[in-house]
């Protein structure tokens, strides 16, 4: 009797040393992200101390060096909406059906080979990524436009945005395939058992229960392009560009960011603060897509559990 006390007791003990843990664990995520947020909210304050925080997000000039210096940040943040779009345009639909394919079309041993094949994207250096931007995609895009009169620059949104999406391709593919592979077989031989086809089924029962997972993979990919900042640099440049022409050159939050806080500037001037502007605006729309991803896959689930009883 003493034997399974102590058993029982000793059992407690470990559930609460891990059930602590955990809570460690969680309590260490949620300060980092303050403390990230507050190391950069601290000194935007003291950015827009000096520069006006209505024209930082309404102007259309970004001029640092110069004497007489405007900080209207809204050409870089066009061009990285601009340049992350065009790499979830890519990204999205190529990485999408890849994952379709492996999890309900291939074979076992065909999925075995190209998961990690398509994997292998993830693993290569951003570096390598913006030299064949340069290198390879640029130069092509700007024969394909010549070759039909239109005028292009070596540094396009263009090149950076496809490129990036290349980038982007097996984080979208690789946890589209796990959620979609995760769904139960019992859906899909009910639904061919009711008369619908092989493509019937995946587009009105697969897909719909694993769209939380492909929802939080599409985010995942987005966070991704935004946060790029090698491609940008080798691929786009760093003019900032406000213009609707893919086939220009822009620039993004994130590379501005390098390029205030490499300069042989102040800390406390407002070029190298301005570093912080950026960042602090960059995570606050970071957070804005986390949320609203949340809520749609909430409504999702909602909906989903609603047609299904």
């Amino acid at each position: 009797m003493a034997t399974f006390e102590s058993k029982h007791k000793y059992a407690h003990l470990q559930e609460d040393v891990i059930k602590y843990f955990l809570i460690l664990a969680a309590t260490i995520s949620i300060l980092t992200t303050f403390g990230i947020l507050f190391s950069i909210l601290f000194e935007a304050i003291e950015f827009f101390k000096l520069k006006s925080f209505v024209y930082f997000f309404s102007g259309t000039e970004w001029t640092p060096g110069v004497e007489n210096s405007q900080f209207g940040a809204l050409p870089i943040f066009a061009g990285t909406f601009m340049i992350t779009a065009i790499a979830m345009a890519v990204a999205l639909p190529i990485g999408l059906g890849s994952a379709i394919y492996m999890s309900e079309y291939s074979t076992p041993n065909a999925r075995n080979v190209l998961k990690p094949l398509l994997e292998i994207l993830a693993g290569i250096p951003t570096v390598v990524y913006g030299f064949f931007a340069a290198i390879t995609v640029a130069p092509f895009i700007v024969k394909v436009a010549t070759t039909v009169g239109i005028e292009a620059s070596f540094n396009s949104a263009l090149a950076s945005g496809v490129v990036m999406g290349i980038m982007i391709i097996p984080y979208i593919s690789s946890l589209s395939d796990d959620v979609i592979s995760a769904v139960p077989d019992s859906l899909r031989k009910g639904s061919l058992a009711l008369g619908m086809t092989k493509a019937e089924t995946i587009m009105d029962i697969v897909i719909p229960s694993a769209l939380p997972g492909i929802i939080s993979a599409t985010l995942l990919g987005i966070s991704k392009a935004l946060g790029e900042t090698m491609i940008v640099v080798m691929a786009a440049g760093l003019r900032p560009n406000l213009s609707w022409n893919i086939l220009e050159d822009m620039t993004t939050v994130t590379v501005r960011i390098v390029d205030a806080l490499t300069g042989d500037q102040a800390f406390n001037s407002p070029a190298t603060l301005s570093a912080f502007a950026l960042g602090l605006a960059l995570f606050v729309v970071t957070l804005i897509l986390n949320v609203v991803s949340v809520r749609m896959i909430q409504k999702f689930k909602e909906k989903y559990k609603m047609s299904s009883l």
